[in-house]
């Protein structure tokens, strides 16, 4: 290539073409992609777990008191994560489920990433509600600090749909996540400590009028999933 080829041309339109090129090299990067047989059993994997999630989010309410090991098989977000502690989890079994659960969700993304490539970005994109310009600006700071985002963001389906479209290496994404699950643990081990006389209150309330957190637990879930089918 000469210099001539690389010397932007004054009365061009740079940002319209270079986001045609991206989106141009995009399908056919897609094109080339060839879809594993399994990759059915991911997105099968997934539904599955979202599944579970809205389970959880249906009856946590009655669960975190009764049943905060279940609970934490369901889910491992943030709340639950804290709500159990204050209930009364074991420290061993905090630990155990809620690194086997985050850390499955995380892989389960990843192979839909790697069995789909751009495909899987596109449907997380409108899963997650992300605008276009919203995923170009977190895609490029995957790209200059994913030993960074993978820790911070080791919750995160679409981080995990993006070093399957990358195919970040093995070695490297166990260890990387492995230290963001581990740090997220710890912090909220610690807020749920700090918090302990504030969440065992909240525990308190749940329980006396848990069929009426349980049903609008329930009613919410029901109208989140309306709005995810409404997108598509």
């Amino acid at each position: 290539m000469t210099d001539a080829d690389t010397t932007p041309d004054p009365g061009a339109e740079p940002d319209s073409e270079s986001s045609e090129a991206r989106s141009t090299g995009s399908v056919a990067a897609d094109a080339e992609h060839v879809r594993p047989a399994w990759a059915p059993l991911t997105i099968a994997a997934f539904v599955a777990l979202v599944i579970c999630t809205n389970i959880a989010n249906g009856v946590w309410a009655r669960w975190v008191n009764t049943d905060p090991e279940f609970l934490l098989m369901l889910s491992s977000r943030n709340r639950y994560l804290a709500l159990t502690l204050a209930a009364g989890v074991s420290v061993p079994a905090y630990v155990a489920i809620a690194f086997a659960r985050i850390g499955l969700a995380f892989l389960v993304c990843h192979a839909i990433g790697r069995a789909y490539a751009d495909a899987a970005t596109g449907w997380f994109k409108k899963y997650l509600g992300f605008t276009d310009e919203a995923e170009e600006v977190f895609d490029r700071g995957f790209e200059k600090a994913e030993w960074l985002l993978i820790p911070i963001f080791s919750g995160s389906n679409i981080v995990g749909v993006l070093t399957g479209v990358r195919k970040t290496p093995f070695p490297k994404l166990f260890g990387l996540l492995a230290i963001g699950i581990a740090a997220r643990l710890a912090i909220i081990w610690w807020m749920a400590r700090t918090f302990e006389d504030q969440l065992v209150d909240f525990l308190e309330t749940v329980a006396r009028y848990q069929w009426w957190f349980v049903g609008g637990s329930v009613a919410l879930v029901i109208l989140v999933n309306l709005k995810n089918l409404r997108r598509g």
